[in-house]
C-alpha cells in the first residue's frame, strides 16, 4: 500500500537485471518489479538506468505492469546491452551523455557494481558522478572479486585465463569507487566484512522479497515440528559450480550409506543441472533426488520451503542468496557451510547448524544426527522461525530508503 503523501525528492538508481524487449512490450524479473514497487513507496519519482536485451526472457520476467499504479512515477533510461570490449567501447561516449542528464534530474543517485571489465554500466554510473562532484551510494550483494577468484580454479583454460587477469583489475576498480562512494549498502555480512574496510560509510541491509503474509503460520510451524518419518531436504537456487552442486550430492550419497531416510529436492536451473541429474540417475540416489529445474512459480518455492525439514546448502563463493532467509522465514532451518552470512543470520536463535566449508562430510553427519533426534530436528525448526521473523520485504526497503535519506546528501539543492 502507498503511504497518503509521498515526498517530491527523486532516486535515480542503476538497475542490474536487464530489461528484456518482446515486440512492443517490455519484461522485467519479478522481484525486481516488486523492487521497484518498494521503493517508489518511498521516493516520489524513480529514474531507473537499465540494460535492454533482444531475444527470450528468462522465465521470471514479467510485463512492467506487475509494478503496479506507482509505475507511472518511474522513468526508464535505456542502456545497451555491451558486454563485448568492442561494443562497449562504441557505445562508451553515447551513453556516458545520456547517464549525465539523468544524473542532472536526480536528488538521490545509487549505482550497482557488476564485476566486469566492459559492460559494467553501474561503474560507468559511479565514474560519471565522481567526474561531477555527486554524492552517491553503492549496493552490492556478492564479492564478485572472489567469486572470480575461485572460479579460476574450475573454469575452462580460456575462461581461466581471463579471469585471472580481469580478477585484480576488478577488485582495484570496486575498491576504488567503494571508496568514492558517500555511501555504500552491502547486503549480508559476507559482503559487508569483505567492502565495508574500503567504505566511508558501511552500511549493512537486507535485499528479500518475502511479504509478511508469506510467512510460515503458527499452525503450519507446529504441524511442522510434530511430523516424523522421512527428513524433507530442500534448496532453490541456480545449478552452478559457486554452488557447491558436486559437494550437495555427495551429502547425500552419504546420508543414503549411513541409513538415512530422506527425500531432497533441488529447484533452479543451470550449467550443473544436466550433469547433477545423470548423477543421480546412476547412483544410489535416484527415486530420492527431485531435480525440476527452474520454477516460476514463486509460491511453489515458498510452498517447498515452508514443507521441508532443512534447507540444505554447500556456498563455495561469498554470497547473500536471499533464499537463506526465505527459508528461515518457512521456519526451514539452515544446514550447510560456515560463512559470516549464514552465521549472522542465525545469530539471535540459533535456526541452524553449520560446518565447515568444503567438507561434505561433516555436513552429512550433521544431518544425520538431526534425521535421528526429532525432537531437537524439532526445536530448531521453532528457533529458525524466530530468526526469520523480522525479515520482510516492506521493512528491509523501509531500512534502505531510511539510510538514504539519513546518510546520503543530496545531489542537488532542495526547490
Amino acid at each position: 500500500m502507498q503511504r497518503m503523501t509521498l515526498p517530491q525528492d527523486t532516486l535515480l538508481m542503476h538497475l542490474p537485471a536487464s530489461l528484456y524487449r518482446r515486440g512492443d512490450v517490455l519484461l522485467l524479473d519479478d522481484q525486481a518489479c516488486n523492487g521497484l514497487r518498494l521503493w517508489a513507496e518511498h521516493f516520489g519519482r524513480l529514474i531507473v538506468l537499465v540494460a535492454v536485451e533482444d531475444g527470450a526472457a528468462p522465465g521470471s520476467w514479467v510485463p512492467l505492469e506487475h509494478i503496479g499504479p506507482s509505475a507511472s512515477r518511474i522513468e526508464f533510461v535505456h542502456l545497451p546491452s555491451a558486454w563485448r570490449p568492442d561494443r562497449f567501447l562504441r557505445a562508451l561516449g553515447p551513453t556516458r551523455k545520456r547517464i549525465r542528464h539523468a544524473l542532472a534530474q536526480a536528488d538521490f543517485i545509487g549505482t550497482t557494481l557488476g564485476g566486469a571489465s566492459f559492460g559494467d554500466w553501474g561503474a560507468v554510473i559511479a565514474r560519471e558522478a565522481v567526474k561531477l562532484g555527486l554524492p552517491f551510494y553503492i549496493w552490492t550483494d556478492r564479492v564478485e572479486p572472489d567469486v572470480a577468484r575461485r572460479l579460476v580454479k574450475t573454469a575452462p583454460l580460456r575462461r581461466k585465463l581471463r579471469l585471472a587477469v580481469e580478477y585484480p583489475i576488478m577488485q582495484r576498480m570496486e575498491q576504488g569507487l567503494i571508496a568514492k562512494a558517500a555511501l555504500g549498502l552491502f547486503h549480508g555480512r559476507e559482503t559487508y566484512d569483505a567492502y565495508a574496510p574500503h567504505s566511508p560509510n558501511p552500511q549493512h541491509v537486507h535485499d528479500i522479497h518475502i511479504r509478511k503474509l508469506d510467512h510460515i503460520t503458527a499452525d503450519a510451524l507446529a504441524q511442522k515440528q510434530a511430523r516424523q518419518g522421512t527428513l524433507r531436504i530442500v534448496y532453490a537456487g541456480r545449478a552452478d559450480p559457486m554452488k557447491g552442486t558436486g559437494d550437495w550430492l555427495s551429502v547425500l550419497e552419504q546420508l543414503t550409506q549411513a541409513g538415512v531416510d530422506f527425500h531432497a529436492e533441488w529447484l533452479g536451473d543451470g550449467p550443473d543441472l544436466t550433469a547433477m541429474r545423470a548423477r543421480v540417475e546412476a547412483g544410489p540416489l535416484k527415486g530420492r533426488v527431485a531435480l525440476p529445474g527452474f520454477v516460476a512459480d514463486r509460491g511453489r518455492l515458498l510452498e517447498a520451503l515452508r514443507d521441508a525439514d532443512v534447507l540444505m546448502f554447500c556456498h563455495l563463493t561469498p554470497e547473500s542468496p536471499r533464499v537463506l532467509i526465505e527459508a528461515l522465514a518457512s521456519g526451514c532451518p539452515l544446514l550447510g557451510y560456515d560463512s559470516a552470512y549464514p552465521a549472522d543470520l542465525i545469530a539471535g536463535h540459533g535456526g541452524g547448524v553449520l560446518t565447515p566449508l568444503g567438507q561434505p562430510q561433516h555436513l552429512a553427519t550433521a544431518l544425520a544426527a538431526l534425521a535421528r533426534d526429532r525432537a531437537r530436528l524439532a526445536a530448531l525448526i521453532g528457533r529458525a522461525a524466530q530468526d526469520g521473523a523480522q525479515f520482510d520485504d516492506e521493512t528491509v526497503f523501509a531500512h534502505r530508503a531510511g539510510l538514504i535519506r539519513q546518510h546520503l546528501p543530496r545531489a542537488r539543492p532542495v526547490a
